[in-house]
Formats: C-alpha cells, structure tokens, sequence
C-alpha cells in the first residue's frame, strides 16, 4: 500500500550547496539520503512529497557543513498481508513467476500460480493442465500478498497467490466473470413450484 509518512530528520547540507537556497538544498539532500531507502517501518521510499519545515541550520566545528532540523512527508510503499496488487510478470522459472508491482517485485511460486496442475516449459511458459491457460512473460496480473518478509532489509521478499476468485492474469478475471455461476443458470432454467392450499 502506499503512504505518506512524515518524518522529522537532522539534514546534512555539504559546503558544495550553499549557494542554492536552504529549502532547495535540504531538499536536494532529503532526496540523495531516501531515494530508494528500504526499512520494515517505512517500506520502499518513492519520493519526497513536500518539505513541511526546515529550521534555522547549525554549524559543527570541524565539518564545515550545516545541519537543518527538518520536518517533511516521503510517499512510501509498505506491502500488506493479504493486500490485493497489481502487477507485471516479469520472469518465469521452473518454480514460479517473479512479478513487477512496481517500486518492489513479488514471486508467485507455481503452486500460486493457478487452481490446476501447472507445468513449465523451456518458452518460460506456465501451462494449467485442465485450465489451458497460460502464463508468461508480460502478463498483466492481480494476485494477493501472502507473505513478507524484511529478513534481508535492502532487498524484501513477498510471497504471492493467484489461486483465490478474482485473482490471476486479468484475461482470466474477465473470463471467470463472463461464465454464468454453476448452479444459477439451472435454478434460473427451472420453473418455480407453485404453493397449493
């Protein structure tokens, strides 16, 4: 999910900079320290939103720097248990699909994969048994967010599934809604039964 967090953070502006306005350069300091910054608590940094305050800047003997106490808003993305996301297929494997979702990439292990026996072929290509559908590289997919884990913080590991109702490559979303209901169509078939007295 995405958010926007504000934080409040001692900002480092180097000598090379005074000549830009103090807002321009804690700015231009906020970005080079967060850009692509991954923690448990904060997620993925994407941006710097807005810079809320910045306070008169210190000196520290010795540095040659000046230190800004600065307050202001980073838009992040946090994965969520059991999240629903969009993605991209961007790798297929014999043991599942790694999916694009953006500023972070999920895998989809091939029991994930679908509600079938799924076999994988030498075209990067998972293939349902039953189904005959068909995942490869490029699809465009919705899956839900079944694990995470922060083990290794500068690379997150989230485990995915496509094998719930409205989940998988959108084809087979639009597919699965087109079909009638088992059973509604046959109960729409039958007369209703008329109470006597």
């Amino acid at each position: 999910m995405f958010y926007r967090t504000k934080l409040q953070d001692h900002i480092r502006v180097s000598p090379e900079l005074f000549g830009l306005t103090a807002e321009d350069a804690v700015t231009k300091q906020i970005k080079k320290k967060y850009d692509g910054f991954i923690s448990k608590e904060l997620g993925t940094v994407i941006d710097v939103s807005k810079v809320d305050e910045i306070r008169e800047g210190i000196i520290i003997p010795g540095d040659g720097a000046s230190y800004y106490d600065t307050t202001f808003e980073l838009l992040t993305f946090k994965p969520e248990m059991h999240e629903v996301v969009l993605g991209k297929i961007r790798d297929i494997a014999d043991f599942g699909a790694f999916i694009h979702l953006g500023p972070i990439e999920g895998m989809i292990h091939v029991s994930q994969a679908m509600d079938d026996f799924v076999s994988f072929s030498k075209e990067k290509v998972l293939s349902g048994k039953d189904s005959k559908r068909t995942l490869k590289v490029g699809d465009r997919c919705r899956a839900r967010i079944i694990a995470v884990s922060f083990r290794e913080v500068n690379n997150p590991k989230l485990g995915l599934t496509m094998r719930q109702e409205f989940l998988g490559k959108l084809d087979w979303i639009e597919e699965d809604r087109e079909k009638p209901k088992k059973g509604k169509k046959e109960a729409d078939d039958k007369p209703e039964k008329k109470k006597g007295k």
